[in-house]
Formats: C-alpha cells, structure tokens, sequence
C-alpha cells in the first residue's frame, strides 16, 4: 500500500482529501503539528507527499526545499495562489506537480497515481532516520542537528546507525563489535573505544555533546 502525507492547513480540506483517496487503497495520514513537519516525514516515510503553500510557521516552499535535503519523494503542491510565479516557486524549490484550488477530488487522485506510477522503481524512498530532532542520512553518511551537520566515517555510521536502531535500549560492546567487523574475537577492544570517541567529538560540534550514554559494564545507549 502506497503511504500519502498530507499538509494541509484547513483540516476539514485535509479530512475530505484523507477519506477519498483512502478509496483508492492510499494509506493518507495528514499532519496536525506545523512546527516539526520534517521529522513526521521521515517517521511515517511516504511515498508521495501533497503541500499546501500557505502553512503556519513556514510556508509549504521552506518545507519543500528543507525536505529535499534528505529526500527525492515526490511532492505535488496544492494552493489556491495559481499564478505563475507561485507554479515557478513550487518547481524551482523541488516540486513535482502543482494543483489549482479548488480541484475535482478525482483529478488530484489521477495526478497522484500518475507521480506514483513514474517514480517507483523506489528512487525516492528516504533512507534516513530520526530521534528527537537528530537525524542521520544513509545515503550521504551525515549527522544532522538544528541545522548543523558532520560526515561521518563508515565505522561511525554504522556504530550511530545501530544505536539509533535500538534507541532507549543499551547494545552491547560485543554486539556493535559484530556489526563493524562481523566478529568480536580478535578485534583490539581499544579499537571500538577509539571508533566511539571521533563519534562523539563530531555529534558535539553539531550540539550533541551527550547523545550517547556509556552503561558501565553494558555498553553503549542513546536515549
């Protein structure tokens, strides 16, 4: 089932789109919190995303191009300003379509099936994940924090990847050793500690001086 997020301001607008194209076996959910839009994308991971251009906070444009930081998902925006610098604003920030309001709702279901069907293949499926605002992107190998960023090596990826996998749960010295290296015998147990400390020395120069937790005789956790 393909996953649709919805922003849209007017929630009666939002609640009537949400029940039509469920009809066409969508998985619709739209969004009720306007400050933290980013993070509910990449929680719920859609397939397409629908943007209205007029929001609270930041407009559909600034979440569009902060979107495309992190995702090629495809994105109509649907807005009663049709005019043509507004359609130009919408594609030059990363838009795939634009929808005229008001709309027939079984025109806006053709133009979402048709995006669908052109861009899966899954090049647009994000591979990025999320906790309490940090996020990690494994397509560029990058940590992202209230706009600061670090590249991260293959080793702290993978150490930052798992670790935010089991967030809130503590993994293992051992366990993280088998993910880097497949093995935990003959693996220099300094190695793993060198690999943790440039991890937390590049989450510190982005804000995150205490992102992960050292469990005395258990591991490592972020929580």
């Amino acid at each position: 089932m393909y996953r649709i997020m919805l922003i849209e301001d007017d929630l009666t607008i939002a609640e009537v789109i949400k029940e039509h194209l469920s009809k066409w076996g969508y998985d619709v959910v739209y969004v009720t919190d306007f400050k933290n839009i980013t993070e509910q994308i990449i929680n719920f991971d859609p397939h397409l995303v629908l943007l209205d251009v007029m929001l609270p906070f930041y407009n559909g444009y600034y979440w569009c191009k902060e979107l495309r930081k992190i995702s090629k998902v495809p994105v109509i925006f649907i807005s009663s300003a049709a005019d043509n610098m507004n359609i130009v604003m919408a594609m030059n920030m990363g838009g795939d379509d634009f929808i005229t309001k008001p709309f027939d709702l079984n025109v806006l279901t053709a133009k979402v099936g048709a995006l669908i069907r052109r861009t899966y293949s899954f090049q647009g499926r994000m591979n990025v994940m999320e906790h309490k605002g940090v996020i990690l992107n494994l397509n560029d190998t990058t940590v992202s924090y209230n706009n600061e960023k670090a590249e991260l090596t293959k080793n702290e990826l993978k150490i930052l990847q798992l670790l935010m996998e089991n967030a809130e749960k503590v993994v293992s010295r051992e366990d993280i050793m088998q993910c880097l290296w497949e093995s935990d015998s003959f693996i220099d147990d300094n190695t793993l500690t060198v690999n943790i400390t440039r991890l937390r020395k590049k989450l510190a120069s982005i804000g995150l001086e205490n992102f992960i937790t050292t469990k005395k005789g258990l591991g490592y956790i972020v929580e």
